[in-house]
């Protein structure tokens, strides 16, 4: 399980950590944080221990993505993303540049945000269903060498049969039973993504705005091992 940090501070971010524990294979430094953190929090983590995910969804020209993985790998993250959209040229860049670096992250593609439906597909000019542009990045990805993907709950079977065993598969839109969807289109529960043939599943919400964060991880855990 990763659990998402999605939170303003340091101290916010290190009070979870502390709570949760080892409870969480990971923990995900996203956007918010990032921005207000920048990469002093990221050491701070690893340095303690703890594995990261660096999740900025880097979309840029290959050179410039290439040296933004480069970056990363210096700060010992355990895996990072970029989005499939970028193309070819760019992923194969940020797989390269990962492989060469000391540390070697795992570089995983995000395939359509968790957030967006067949509509919202639609409305930028990309025909047919989300799960059909999930599955043509994902091929795209794995031609280009990225060793994992980004995708929702609801293609995990689709991707399993396109993509085989080989590419680590980490899930957001995890919604344990009776939590609100929140902004999120492409929903499961834990146990359910899991058997579908997640490898990580992300949860952010339901544990760090809880009441007790460690005793809501824990809830997770213990359903996902009843698969």
């Amino acid at each position: 399980m990763i659990v998402a940090l999605d939170v303003a501070s340091a101290a916010e971010a290190q009070k979870l950590v502390t709570s949760i524990g080892d409870n969480a294979a990971i923990y995900k430094i996203g956007k918010q944080l990032f921005t207000s953190e920048g990469p002093s929090l990221v050491g701070d983590l690893v340095n303690s221990g703890r594995k990261v995910f660096l999740d900025l969804k880097y979309h840029d020209i290959p050179n410039t993505v290439a040296s933004a993985v480069r970056a990363a790998a210096d700060l010992k993250v355990h895996m990072l993303t970029v989005h499939a959209s970028g193309g070819s040229k760019m992923l194969r860049a940020a797989a390269e540049a990962a492989a060469q670096s000391p540390s070697n992250p795992l570089v995983l593609a995000v395939t359509v945000l968790t957030s967006m439906a067949d509509e919202d597909l639609a409305e930028i000019g990309i025909a047919g269903k989300a799960q059909d542009q999930v599955v043509r990045l994902a091929k795209l990805a794995q031609k280009a060498g990225v060793g994992g993907l980004v995708a929702s709950p609801s293609e995990l079977k689709a991707l399993r049969q396109t993509v085989g065993q080989e590419m680590r598969i980490v899930t957001p839109g995890v919604r344990p039973a009776g939590s609100d969807k929140g902004d999120q289109a492409r929903v499961a529960m834990p146990a359910e993504a899991i058997a579908n043939g997640a490898d990580y599943i992300v949860v952010g919400r339901p544990i760090t705005a809880a009441a007790d964060p460690a005793a809501a991880a824990n809830a997770i855990l213990a359903e996902i091992q009843k698969t």
